[in-house]
């Protein structure tokens, strides 16, 4: 086999590659199998009539349609793997040249990973926000604790904000009843945000037994984007009782004896959640440095395949229906057009990124060890609610194990930049970001995970497509 190699464009190549029919002998003899299983021929067993006999029966074409159908995917790889090229997403074949018992010949067009050059990041400096805790911080995380203790009790007063009410709802749509819409004794929390626009307003004041009536835009169902006219009806009306924060309330609620250490603690915890929001902040900065600094050519296919990704991420709740979606950013003060230029915005600064962060990897030779990897999947099975097993299991089938292996080394390839840029806050002191990505030289003495890095690179031609997503960065705070 002989291949060559064509630079269309710094993110695109043509493959062109030459194979001699004697080397599809393989090919050959799987297509005779397989064909001989599916066609009946008197005086043979399936799949047992040899070649000759098949060509004489259905022709020689269908067999050659099913050698160059499968010889072309593997010779494909096989010339990508001799060529070391880089290849992301699916390519584009064209048989070019196909002389029966003498030569095949294909083409194949596809994006690959642009030559990047790294500028010196060493001059790296960006400031962050300052880390301040109030005590009325400390104060609102204590009563979102004594609120998981708390009681529900009646009162005979119109509702309030912060009251749970029991309502019937009713809705029409142009004098017509909208079904979907009817529920009776939902328990509703006012001011909790958690259902139409405009029930708080109508709820609020009402008294038990009250009916009150209000217009909203529905953002779903058959009718979404309409103005319907609601009615609610207030059956109950109660209100959360807090118990006392004192030591009796944090030896309940907490492995403390005095109310001082438990807010001590609280307190300890928010500075925590804060500082490492500070690190994020300082990561984002460093990227955004990063992208402004560097020029980073996107491969256009690579491109499309992430916009229509988020595309179909945000349409998918929606059922997929577009109409009931623009009619829910219309109801949040957007619009079709204002949505799809921020898509393609925040598509090319994912690929962008991943690019970059890949180049980056490489030049500082960036591995993954076991536990990194298994973090990463821990993590994403609790955020998508399955055991590791089975999202393991999902990644291995859809071909994205190979994605979450990047997506960690990508993360580990900003954090070594993070690390060695000049991060300081508001007030001019220097950031210590250890607790955000742990100590260099820690992260320095865990060993690559070979086996793992080996069998996956999402921009290897071994899987054929690259996996391009808003977390390309985002992974680095793990």
């Amino acid at each position: 086999m002989k291949s060559t190699v064509e630079q269309l464009s710094p993110t695109r190549v043509k493959i062109n590659v030459e194979v001699p029919f004697d080397e599809l002998k393989p090919n050959f003899d799987r297509a005779y199998r397989k064909i001989a299983q599916q066609v009946r021929i008197p005086g043979f067993r399936p799949g047992k009539a040899p070649a000759r006999v098949l060509e004489s029966r259905i022709g020689r074409a269908p067999v050659l349609d099913e050698v160059v159908n499968e010889a072309i995917p593997a010779k494909y790889l096989e010339a990508v793997r001799s060529g070391e090229v880089r290849t992301l997403g699916q390519p584009d074949f064209e048989v070019t040249k196909l002389e029966d018992r003498e030569v095949l010949e294909f083409s194949a067009e596809v994006d690959v990973r642009p030559e990047i050059t790294v500028p010196d990041l060493s001059d790296i400096s960006v400031s962050v926000e300052d880390v301040e805790l109030t005590d009325a911080e400390v104060d609102e995380q204590l009563d979102e604790l004594r609120a998981r203790f708390g009681t529900l009790t009646g009162v005979e007063r119109p509702a309030e904000n912060g009251d749970f009410v029991s309502i019937d709802l009713a809705a029409t749509v142009d004098g017509e009843e909208v079904p979907d819409a009817a529920t009776s004794g939902l328990s509703y929390e006012i001011g909790s945000g958690q259902l139409v626009d405009g029930i708080d307003e109508a709820i609020i004041g009402a008294t038990e037994g009250e009916t009150k009536t209000f217009t909203t835009r529905l953002v779903a169902g058959d009718h979404a984007g309409k103005d319907a006219d609601v009615s609610v009806t207030v059956n109950s009306i109660k209100q959360r009782e807090l118990p006392e924060a004192d030591d009796e309330f944090a030896q309940l609620a907490s492995e403390f004896d005095t109310i001082d250490e438990l807010k001590a603690d609280l307190r300890e915890r928010i500075g925590r959640m804060k500082r490492m929001q500070q690190g994020v902040e300082a990561r984002d900065k460093v990227l955004d440095e990063l992208l402004e600094r560097t020029e980073v050519p996107i491969p256009e296919k690579v491109l499309e395949s992430e916009i229509e990704n988020r595309k179909h991420d945000a349409i998918h709740p929606f059922d997929h229906d577009e109409d009931a979606f623009k009619a829910s950013l219309e109801a949040e003060g957007g619009n079709a057009e204002e949505w799809e230029t921020e898509v393609r915005t925040e598509a090319e600064k994912s690929v962008r990124t991943q690019l970059l962060l890949d180049t980056i990897a490489d030049e500082k030779d960036v591995s993954v060890n076991d536990s990194e990897l298994t973090e990463r999947i821990i993590y994403q099975a609790q955020r998508f609610g399955v055991s590791p097993d089975e999202y393991v299991q999902r990644a291995q089938q859809s071909g994205q194990l190979g994605a979450i292996f990047a997506d960690v080394r990508r993360g580990k390839a900003l954090a070594t930049i993070v690390r060695g840029a000049t991060v300081t806050d508001a007030s001019g002191t220097a950031v210590d970001l250890d607790e955000l990505f742990g100590k260099e030289d820690e992260a320095d003495e865990q060993a690559p995970a070979e086996s793992v890095e080996n069998d996956t690179a999402t921009d290897s031609g071994e899987t054929g497509e690259t996996q391009v997503t808003d977390e390309a960065a985002a992974s680095a705070n793990k």
